[in-house]
């Protein structure tokens, strides 16, 4: 399989933290690197939770759609998905 190079650029002190780290465990860092390439690759995701907390402004503005929906008297109200369909098949 042929190789090629990838180059990364971070933080001095975060590199030297994760040689470091890569040390203690018996790794070097091109082995880390490809160990977290293939667990992506077998895994078909990110070997850790990527999140944020804070909802940008368009899940904001549904929110608040939803809650003005809610307390509006006049919006219908259903006892039951299947009562939901029914009517937006209607």
């Amino acid at each position: 399989m042929a190789q090629t190079t990838l180059s990364v650029r971070l933080d001095s002190v975060d590199k030297k933290l994760f040689e470091e780290f890569c040390n203690k465990t018996g790794l070097n860092v091109s082995v880390a690197i490809n160990m977290f390439i293939k667990a992506v690759l077998r895994e078909k995701e990110l070997p850790f939770k990527v999140a944020c907390d804070i909802p940008n402004a368009e899940t904001i503005a549904a929110f608040e759609e939803g809650e003005e929906i809610l307390n509006n008297p006049d919006s219908p109200k259903f006892s039951s998905v299947n009562a939901l369909f029914e009517e937006l098949d209607s």
